[in-house]
């Protein structure tokens, strides 16, 4: 099974060009379903619908998510579709097997006063409370996820016109305004902490640690825990909570869906629609305020 699951990531690389990411992705839920059939002593080549079901429940007791196991149920089926287009197998027995129901969980996100509490954390006196002060409000300002953050180069910073560029998924650009608020946390770090950590080296990357090299998405994780815990909020929070954060609070101001759609760089408006369960008050409000019979 090696073998076809290699000819298989050269197909998704070559032919479909997907992006690196989703390869591994595909590699890594396919070694899952490899290792699962070595153990029952299965081959890939003469598998039932049955044996795909097992191999369902088997990841499901191991505790992955639906979520996860939808995934998984992908990776499996885009692969026997593969198989049969090459002439390795004659049927498909994945093609009639549906996704899991997803459970969709509605996203945490701080309230005004919780990030106004999260920005105020960092301790500016030094310089690492400067970067992190500048790449939290960047995250907010922007919307972009951690990755993004940690990607962003110095020729995609352009603070005279108020706008950063960066690569989301499938290394696509997008470009997203910076507010005020976040420029001058930004400007104050690239002239008073920047160029000392570099110590005459060269980086093209915005955010660097102390010895002058890129941040990593760990070390942004690792900030971002650290002042939300000093900031005393209690909250669920993940890589993502600033970016959730970003859309819900310009959803409740008004903001298109459209133009918040692309700010996140999302590619299918149903992404972004998640975050409109947190405007029901905003348009409860209205409703009441123009329907002629509230």
């Amino acid at each position: 099974m090696s073998t076809l699951v290699e000819q298989f990531l050269d197909y998704l690389t070559v032919e479909r060009g997907l992006a690196k990411n989703t390869i591994e992705s595909y590699r890594r839920d396919l070694l899952k379903y490899q290792e699962y059939l070595k153990r029952k002593g299965a081959v890939v080549e003469k598998i039932a619908r049955s044996d795909i079901q097992n191999f369902l429940l088997y990841i499901k007791d191991k505790g992955l998510s639906s979520s996860s196991i939808a995934r998984n149920l992908v990776a499996v089926k885009v692969f026997y579709r593969f198989l049969v287009r090459e002439g390795f197998i004659k049927d498909d027995p994945a093609s009639v097997l549906d996704s899991p129901k997803l459970w969709k969980r509605l996203p945490d996100v701080l309230s005004i006063d919780e990030i106004q509490r999260l920005m105020d954390a960092p301790d500016l006196s030094n310089w690492m409370g400067i970067r992190d002060k500048a790449s939290l409000e960047l995250m907010y300002a922007t919307g972009t996820r951690v990755s993004e953050v940690a990607d962003l180069r110095m020729d995609g910073l352009n603070l005279d016109l108020g706008f950063v560029r960066c690569k989301g998924k499938g290394q696509k650009e997008r470009i997203v305004p910076i507010g005020k608020t976040a420029s001058k946390a930004l400007v104050f770090y690239l002239e008073k902490v920047r160029p000392p950590l570099l110590k005459g080296k060269v980086s093209q990357h915005v955010f660097i640690t102390r010895l002058g090299m890129r941040m990593s998405r760990q070390s942004f994780w690792k900030m971002i825990k650290k002042y939300v815990a000093a900031a005393n909020i209690k909250k669920r929070i993940t890589p993502h909570t600033l970016r959730h954060s970003f859309a819900t609070h310009l959803l409740e101001r008004g903001a298109d869906l459209r133009v918040v759609q692309e700010l996140l760089g999302h590619a299918n408006i149903a992404t972004t629609q998640i975050y409109t369960h947190i405007n029901k008050d905003r348009l409860k409000s209205i409703h009441a305020k123009y329907h002629p019979r509230p």
